[in-house]
């Protein structure tokens, strides 16, 4: 019976702890893997980084980008983001033009923190974008 208790109480105190640990804010250095419901070029690096203080930057794929963000607690919203203008292939292009298309729709983010995803979610709750924390 004391085995039990034990067994229960330390089961509790590990889904408190796991709750405190969750993270308050999408902050950090992410790489795109998949936009839009569809996977992302090998060999383009679609990036995002979120400062503490909402401004973003990255790599589109094949322009660079930076702005800002409002975050407040699981709501998430990019405000207009300034591009460079260079041309690149027809695929980077695309996936480019995507990707900033799929940010517009932002309204949410969770992360999953046992696989370091970041995942940015529409109005409805649904995977727009997902990304792997970058060191």
């Amino acid at each position: 019976m004391l085995t039990r208790l034990t067994a229960s109480v330390v089961a509790g105190l590990a889904l408190v702890a796991t709750a405190l640990a969750a993270p308050t804010t999408p902050a950090g250095k992410w790489l795109a893997e998949s936009i839009d419901g569809g996977g992302v070029l090998d060999r383009l690096q679609t990036t995002l980084v979120i400062r503490d203080d909402g401004m973003v930057n990255g790599m589109g794929g094949c322009n660079n980008y930076a702005g800002s963000a409002h975050v407040d607690g699981a709501t998430l919203k990019f405000l207009p983001l300034a591009s460079t203008r260079m041309a690149c292939s027809t695929a980077a292009m695309k996936q480019e033009a995507k990707f900033h298309a799929a940010l517009e729709k932002v309204r949410g983010w969770r992360i999953d923190e046992a696989q370091r995803k970041l995942i940015l979610l529409d109005d409805g709750g649904y995977e727009l974008i997902r990304f792997s924390r970058m060191e």
